[in-house]
């Protein structure tokens, strides 16, 4: 039992590592999350190939002491959230589930926004039954719908708070300008922007978020084989610190920003544990401006 209780701090102390950040200062989440994109079909659509394994990776992101996931009610769309509930339920007190809405889907990689009140009130009723909650603490709004009054959106999300079924409310794919606009309308604590070690393009959002402590949760972390690819140049970085190019792009993420919180995906729980052992990965200022100089050179 010993040996056991033991392994079992360490898992749990490994994702620790991360460092712990909190969203709307009342989250408490270790900055290292998971997201739950990929536990779903090809074209994040329809049931993933081996529904079982996907219940296997959520239950082992949390023995690794993850406490904070990612997903949205378009990834299946809805398979994403039953799994987590299927997986979790009833949760582990501290987990933290995050969630979206905002978005249709016609079919498999096909993504259509729609930010209709109607549609966000709709959407939002549909994860609380599919995650199997009363409250969803951080509800994300997919994407600004240019068809719709960004006040009407917002304003929406503000209701769902006022009646209790959201918690946090967060954005999703916006502008420093955007963020500034909707805060006038709401409280927002987090931000999810497309951002890797070798895609800045959300460099002004960061800051600003760091700014005003405010959670920035980058998607697409790993930035598929401009990452992992056998020529990249973090591979060859990879390669003389005796790890893996995911690795060194997620440890990379973790020291850019103590407002950082990557959700790396996957539907292996190999792929996961390889993941969750970057925040035992240490990068100090030298390796960091090395990683800086290489990415921006590919």
């Amino acid at each position: 039992m010993q040996n056991y209780k033991s392994a079992e701090q360490r898992n749990q102390a490994l994702a620790r590592k991360s460092g712990e950040f909190l969203i709307g200062d009342d989250l408490r989440v270790t900055r290292l999350g998971f997201g739950a994109m990929r536990i779903t079909g090809d074209g994040i659509w329809g049931e993933p190939a081996d529904r079982a394994e996907a219940v296997r990776v959520l239950r082992r992101a949390v023995e690794l002491g993850i406490n904070f996931i990612d997903t949205a009610d378009s990834y299946g769309p809805g398979v994403s959230e039953e799994i987590i509930a299927e997986a979790l339920h009833p949760y582990p007190t501290g987990l933290v589930i995050a969630t979206k809405g905002g978005y249709v889907r016609p079919g498999p990689n096909q993504w259509v926004e729609n930010g209709r009140p109607e549609h966000l009130r709709s959407a939002c009723e549909g994860s609380l039954r599919q995650l199997r909650l009363d409250r969803i603490d951080l509800y994300q709004l997919h994407r600004i719908d240019p068809k719709v009054p960004a006040e009407d959106q917002l304003g929406t999300l503000r209701d769902l708070q006022a009646q209790g079924k959201i918690k946090h409310i967060g954005l999703s794919e916006v502008s420093v300008q955007q963020i500034q606009h909707a805060r006038t309308i709401v409280p927002i604590v987090s931000v999810q922007n497309r951002y890797s070690v070798t895609d800045r393009g959300s460099e002004d959002v960061l800051e600003y978020c760091e700014t005003e402590k405010m959670g920035f949760i980058p998607w697409f972390p790993l930035a598929a084989g401009r990452v992992s690819g056998s020529e990249s140049p973090i591979s060859r970085i990879a390669a003389r610190w005796k790890a893996t190019p995911s690795q060194v792009a997620l440890a990379w993420l973790l020291a850019r920003s103590p407002v950082m919180l990557p959700i790396p995906g996957t539907s292996r729980v190999e792929h996961l544990e390889e993941n969750v052992a970057a925040a035992d990965l240490n990068i100090d200022a030298n390796k960091i401006q090395e990683l800086d100089r290489m990415a921006r050179a590919s």
